[in-house]
């Protein structure tokens, strides 16, 4: 069957992914960082950002449309702020590093913002994040994306999904952790619908005409996914709003392509008619907690917050309040004992690449 599962020790999908990226001239420090990337993304039930995109990586290197062998530099710098060229190289490297940079700013000087343009895809945005945590810090990341999402109202894609995903540590408790990309859902669940051969949910794209869809195919054929919120009644102006601050903060405060004009990380999707700017854009920021309050302080009111929202009374056929980054955390628990679910497409995905290099995968 076409949705069933089977399940992959994490290392050897990480490894697997680390010599494909080292195929194409990829140093082994950096492509054991961008295999990373993918594997927490797998760890944590992202699979439409894991091992799942890494054919689309492959096509790409292959065709020559990332530089593998980047040379990230910072071109323009403040102390606390600086903008980093990724010379075209694999967002799963250049994202690491100027996260990096952006951390290691942000212990001198309390707190620090760093843009990034000429770039690609830099995976689960959340990844950052959770770095800034193990230097108990607080970290956000943003990025904007290939054109996916109409704004309100619209009927043509004009916005990436362009996701927003910010980190706070906690004392005893799990650290918060929200991940969310500005869209109604993110285009790897509708490629995982597609997959499976299953429909959409109702407000989460529209077709080529504007109308609501309800098959992956329809969005996928010259339809949009919607914002977050889908309708105006709904709150799809929330979501173009949000989309839009990431798209100016990741884009034109770096000089990568914003909008319409955020070059395709896929082989079938469209080539922007002109650039505005340099590859796609990231944007991250971290905060030193001592700035603001005594770190110890702040874990125990983060550890107070945490149990008062799970304490609130469910409601009715509902588990209850789920904390943000629960779901994940959960999930890296329950793949560290049964291994990665991937699809039979994914398996065949990964099988090809296996034939296309010699690098062992079955």
């Amino acid at each position: 069957m076409a949705d069933e599962l089977t399940y992959y020790a994490p290392e050897r999908l990480r490894e697997f992914s680390q010599r494909t990226f080292e195929h194409f001239g990829v140093p082994s420090a950096d492509a054991k960082l961008a295999s990373e990337v993918l594997a927490m993304s797998d760890m944590r039930g992202i699979e439409s950002h894991g091992v799942a995109r890494l054919h689309t990586y492959f096509d790409m290197l292959t065709l020559g449309r990332i530089n593998p062998k980047a040379n990230v530099k910072i071109i323009r710098e403040k102390p606390a702020t600086a903008t980093v060229d990724g010379d075209n190289g694999l967002g799963l490297v250049v994202g690491p590093k100027a996260n990096e940079i952006c951390m290691d700013k942000a212990e001198k000087s309390g707190s620090a913002v760093v843009s990034v343009s000429n770039t690609n895809h830099y995976g689960i945005a959340a990844y950052y994040s959770i770095k800034a945590l193990e230097r108990d810090l607080i970290g956000w990341s943003m990025t904007n994306t290939t054109k996916l999402v109409a704004p309100l109202w619209g009927a043509e894609r004009m916005l990436g999904t362009n996701p927003i995903a910010i980190a706070f540590p906690a004392g005893e408790e799990p650290p918060v952790v929200i991940d969310l990309a500005t869209s109604a859902t993110a285009y790897g669940k509708i490629e995982i619908a597609k997959r499976k051969n299953a429909e959409i949910p109702h407000g989460w794209a529209i077709d080529k005409h504007g109308n609501m869809a309800t098959r992956p195919e329809q969005m996928v054929e010259g339809g949009a996914l919607l914002p977050l919120g889908s309708t105006r009644e709904m709150g799809g102006h929330k979501g173009f709003g949000l989309a839009s601050m990431v798209d100016i903060l990741c884009c034109v405060l770096s000089g990568a392509n914003w909008g319409p004009y955020a070059p395709p990380f896929a082989l079938r999707q469209e080539i922007p008619a002109r650039s505005v700017g340099k590859g796609i854009g990231h944007c991250f920021g971290v905060m030193r907690i001592d700035g603001f309050i005594e770190p110890a302080e702040f874990k125990r009111q983060m550890d107070d917050w945490i149990r008062t929202f799970r304490a609130t009374k469910p409601a009715p056929g509902t588990p209850g309040v789920v904390i943000p980054g629960d779901p994940e955390r959960l999930a890296e628990i329950e793949r560290a004992k049964t291994g990665i679910p991937l699809l039979q497409a994914v398996i065949n995905d990964l099988k090809d690449i296996s034939t296309k290099t010699g690098i062992p995968f079955e």
